[in-house]
């Protein structure tokens, strides 16, 4: 294999399979800027299809971000309504973008307190898509980890699966990303140190970038930071370099 070739295959190596993010600071950017809290979850869906863009030329196959927690309901009213109204609007708006692209939607979580008119969009958008696979995108709506264990414990326990019959790879199957590669990497951005209740089974060996930029800001520059440093890590899975055996 020649030089460039050599370049190509480590840069594909070093790219994740799958991304997920914590997409923090809306509210925070809007108050900077003397703005409602809504200006800046409408300016993160605009930093978010920028990222699916640039998961799509890097080769990224995964991408999941926390888009609604479990937790979210606990915003003012006319807060969570218009964050209801602009899940609908993406699938109206840039649904016909993202299949042109090739993106699959999946949406995880509970839908069944999401309002009606919500669930029927999402349920168009995701049908609309399924067949595509250039990029995965999994929308964490009204999810949250521990919740997601929960339900998968009461499904194992509903279904009577015997309990030395339940592997890591059993309990997989009955969480929400049934069938989805665990992370490779983990981008929460806003310079927060917490995981905020998020993919606790799945990201056991994620590696995590801290981004010290609201979300909105997040640009080009910090994903591929975010990948740099993804990229010089080694994943030891708990064991050890093969320098220090």
């Amino acid at each position: 294999m020649n030089q460039m070739g050599t370049e190509q295959t480590d840069r594909k190596h070093n790219i994740p399979r799958h991304i997920a993010v914590i997409m923090d600071g809306n509210g925070r950017w809007a108050q900077k800027r003397g703005l409602p809290r809504t200006a800046g979850h409408r300016a993160g869906m605009k930093t978010l299809k920028q990222t699916v863009r640039w998961c799509v030329d890097t080769g990224v196959e995964h991408l999941t971000v926390y888009a609604f927690s479990t937790e979210n309901w606990k915003r003012p009213g006319d807060e969570v309504s218009f964050l209801m109204n602009l899940m609908i609007e993406m699938m109206k708006r840039e649904i016909e973008e993202l299949d042109r692209k090739g993106v699959k939607i999946c949406v995880l979580g509970d839908l069944e307190p999401v309002p009606e008119g919500t669930r029927e969009a999402i349920r168009q958008g995701v049908e609309r898509t399924a067949g595509n696979t250039t990029l995965q995108l999994n929308i964490a709506f009204n999810y949250g980890g521990r919740q997601d264990i929960l339900q998968a414990v009461r499904r194992i326990a509903s279904e009577g699966v015997p309990p030395a019959e339940i592997t890591e790879e059993t309990f997989g199957n009955f969480l929400y990303t049934e069938g989805i590669p665990d992370p490779d990497l983990v981008i929460r951005t806003s310079g927060e140190l917490r995981i905020s209740n998020f993919l606790l089974w799945q990201i056991a060996y994620a590696e995590i970038v801290i981004a010290d930029v609201l979300w909105p800001d997040f640009d080009r520059a910090e994903f591929d930071r975010a990948l740099s440093a993804y990229g010089s890590r080694r994943r030891r899975y708990g064991g050890l370099d093969d320098d220090n055996r």
